[in-house]
This record gives C-alpha cells, structure tokens and sequence, in this order.
C-alpha cells in the first residue's frame, strides 16, 4: 500500500469504530432524554466526516467546474438525503462501504501499475560521458547525437548509439524476450534498455532520449490504458447519459408522488435517496475498466506487455499464436548434450572437450561457457596462445604450441578440414587440431517445463494454428516444434525476418 492508501485505511477503521460504537449506543436508548434529533445527528455526523469529507469536497468542487453528474455527486446527495430523512446510520454506513470499494480499487490499480513497472524496468537513470579524462555521470535528455557515452560493465546502456571502441556481450532479454547476450564489437549498433556484459565499451549516440528505443517502449507501457477497448468505450459512453437520468428519475420520485398522490413527503424523499444509492453506477463503471487493467497487470507479472486494453480484447478472437524459440518455449540454458570422438573412444572424447573447453577460454559467449562448464576443471590458461575469433565461425587458438580450431561446420570448410557431419539436434561444435578432425561436441537447449501443456491449452481455448520463429538451424527448429506439438516453424531467420 503507498502512503495515500495507507491514511485511507486508517480513516475507514476510526471511522467504522465511532460508527460501531453510535449504533450501539443508540440501540441501547443512550439518547433518550437528549434533545432530538440534534444529538443523533451530532454523533453520527462525526464517523461520516472522518469517512465522507473528501467525497462531499469533490461534489462540490465538481459543481463548480461544471461536472455535477458524477459518483461523488451521487454519494453527497444521497447520504445528505438520508440525514435529511432522519436516517443517520445508514447515512454513514452507505458512505463507509462505498470507502471500503474505493480502497480496494484503488489497491488494485496500484498492484497492476506496480506489476508494469517492474517488468519495464529498463529505463536508464544516467549516461558516462567523458570529460578531461574523467567519467561524468549526466541525465540520459541532456547527451546530443555525436557525443560519445562510456558503457561500463554491468550498466544500462542509456541510449541508441554505435559502437566506436571496444567488444562485449549484451543482455538484450529485457527488450526482446532472448535469453542468449548479443555480441556487439566496433562497428554495431547498440539498442538503449539492453544491459552491458563484461567489457568496456564507447558508443556514438545516434538517437536523442526522446527518440530512443526504450523511451518509446515506456511510451508505450504509460499509454497502455488510453488504447481502450469497444467495451470500455461503450461503458464510457453509457455513464454520460445514466447518471444525468438516474438523478431525474431520483427528483421525479421524490416529488410527483406527494404533489399529485397526497403521499407523505418524508417517505418518498427516503424512496428517492434509497435509489439514487442503489443506482449508482460505480460498480458498472469501475468494474469493465478495472477489468482491462488487472488482467494486464496479471499479465505483466507473467512478463507479457500488453499495449492497450483493446489489444487483450482482441486475444478473445486470437486464432494463431506466433513464438520466438529461445529463452521462449526453450530454457535459454545450454548444456552439452553428446562427445563424440572419430572412433568413440572416450579418453579421445574427453581430449576433444579439454581441447574445446582451452579453445573457448577467453569467450564469455553462452555456447562457450557450457563448454567449460561440462568439462568442470580449472582451466589453464597460459598452455593457449595466438586467440583468434572468426565471426560467424567459431575460434582458432594454439594449445600446448599446436592450432586447434573449434566452431561449426563453416571453420572447418573455411580451413579445408574434413569432417564427419553430427546429425544430432542441437548446435555442433567440431574441434580439429593441427588440420585433423577429432571430434564434435552437441550443446542442446532444454525445452521448458510446462511448455506442451500451454500450447495444448492454447488450442483447446481456439488457437488453431501456432507458429515458431527462429535463427537456429531448420533440423534443430524442426526437432524442437516436432516435440513441442507446433504446426509451423520458419527457421534460420535474421532479427529483421522476424
């Protein structure tokens, strides 16, 4: 709860245990003798001041701007109406619970925005800048296109840009949804949100704050609940007209019946108020909108943004569903799956991981670390020399004074080695030493829990077509969609295909 919630709060239990305690008193005559109903109406005015003050304010304060038609307007005329009757108590208590929904309200609201806002919390409070050889900490809308920004290790990257100097890997999960960091080196192009890896890097800003990706996406994220759905709009609309008619029908009622019938005047003005409570359209209001909100605020803690309330309106007709694969419906965490060796001997397995492990030293690529993290022992370092990365192919090192190359299939065309192709799922490394082929090593990433029940889930709701997009090779795509239970699956794509 934040602080306003919390005064709220204390407001509805003074006020319940003065109103309590002036039920109680008047059930037991405690006010017989006193002078009616002055004193009734004294004591029961107190807990509907502490509860109902700013309502009444609000009323009023919207009688002066011109927009009387509203529930604070409802409320006031109401409970006045039923002190006017001699109805104290129920006066207070109308007022007292019509608190109690708005906390509750206001208590869910606070949950969902809170929800949406720890999924989007990527937003950079500060961008390095370099000035007379010291690192200067400014605020992200002050830094122009052209100046170059310092990215520590570690840090957020604070707007779009490109690299000038230096190689890392990037943590794009929390703008794309994939789990395995980007390299990025001289040259590439940095995207604001993202979080820098392990090394240093200088960038040229590209984009002002205002035009970067991640001011864009927030954008999004706060203008998520103006995107409304029919419904909404249709409940919106509705309100318009029915409180305006609600307060005639409550004025009609209370005056026809007496001038035209002879009926009492006291009773048919109770009659009156006791309608305008009960048709209040508060709940008919609150409850559509209110709806919208939790549910993306539901969904936000699941880690799914959605833009609009007319967008999760929109999910009720989805009838295809579209994945990417990894850190998706994959866990994102490699492990190597096989060895093998030229004739399987497993001394010759355990040289080809040691081997690959000693090649894959320096790397902090995900592929690299489950390498070394599958052979398990300390590794060292001073036995590999002359480290070379081949973009795109793998690495080409010398261990003990011999070359050894470890990466896919490519390398080992690229240096005319042959090899002996693994047909397993998964990503292949084939290691080589001294123009010889030794073996190749499966890294496999493990489908995650739960995975095949929500897509049969998915299609039992309607979904009759789901899809899977990924950069990984068709065989490995084709495997994983096939045990999945996918209908379609496009494989080898570039970022921008997908």
């Amino acid at each position: 709860m934040n602080q306003k919630q919390k005064t709220m709060l204390k407001r509805i239990v003074a006020a319940a245990i003065v109103y309590i305690a002036a039920a109680a008193a008047k059930k037991m005559n405690v006010f017989a003798g006193m002078p009616q109903p002055w004193t009734e109406l004294v004591v029961f005015l107190i807990p509907y001041l502490i509860i109902g003050w700013d309502i009444v304010y609000k009323a009023f304060r919207g009688i002066k701007n011109g927009q009387v038609f509203d529930e604070n307007f409802l409320m006031t005329v109401a409970t006045f109406g039923a002190f006017g009757v001699g109805e104290f108590s129920e006066a207070v208590a109308v007022m007292l619970f019509y608190q109690v929904g708005e906390l509750f309200q206001s208590y869910a609201v606070n949950r969902s925005r809170q929800s949406i806002s720890d999924l989007m919390n990527i937003c950079p409070e500060y961008a390095n800048i370099e000035e007379d050889g010291q690192l200067k900490q400014v605020d992200p809308d002050d830094v122009e296109v052209g100046d170059i920004i310092v990215i520590k290790p570690g840090e957020k990257i604070p707007l779009d840009g490109k690299v000038v100097f230096g190689e890392s890997m990037v943590d794009t999960s929390a703008l794309t949804g994939e789990s395995v960091p980007r390299r990025v080196k001289e040259g590439d192009d940095l995207v604001s949100g993202c979080v820098n890896g392990n090394g240093l890097l200088r960038a040229e800003v590209t984009k002002e704050f205002d035009d970067s990706t991640v001011a864009k996406i927030l954008e999004l994220v706060e203008n998520a609940s103006s995107k409304k759905a029919h419904v909404e709009n249709f409940i919106t609309r509705f309100a318009r007209y029915y409180t305006p008619a609600v307060v005639i029908g409550a004025v009609v009622l209370a005056v026809l019946p007496p001038l035209f019938l002879g009926q009492s005047w006291a009773e048919w003005v109770r009659r009156a108020c006791t309608f305008l409570v009960i048709s209040c359209p508060c709940a008919l209001v609150i409850s559509v909108p209110m709806s919208f909100f939790s549910g993306i605020g539901a969904a936000s803690k699941k880690g799914v943004l959605v833009k609009g309330s007319n967008y999760l309106e929109t999910m009720a007709k989805l009838h295809t569903v579209v994945f990417d694969k990894t850190g998706t419906l994959t866990k994102g965490e490699f492990k190597v799956a096989e060895i093998h060796s030229v004739d399987g001997d497993e001394k010759k397995q355990s040289m080809v991981l040691e081997l690959a492990a000693l090649a894959e030293s320096y790397s902090d690529h995900p592929i690299s670390r489950s390498i070394r993290d599958a052979w398990g022992k300390k590794l060292d370092q001073s036995r590999v020399s002359d480290a070379e990365e081949i973009s795109g192919h793998g690495v080409k090192v010398k261990i003990d004074g011999k070359t050894v190359l470890a990466g896919n299939g490519k390398l080992m065309d690229k240096e005319g080695i042959s090899y002996t192709e693994c047909a397993s799922v998964g990503t292949v490394v084939y290691v080589a030493e001294e123009g010889k082929f030794l073996g190749s090593i499966v890294i496999a990433d493990g489908i995650k829990d739960g995975v095949k029940d929500a897509i049969r889930s998915l299609k039992r709701a309607g979904v009759s077509k789901t899809v899977m997009l990924t950069g990984d090779k068709r065989n490995v795509a084709e495997a994983v969609a096939k045990e999945i239970g996918l209908d379609e699956v496009h494989a080898e794509l570039l970022p921008g295909d997908k």
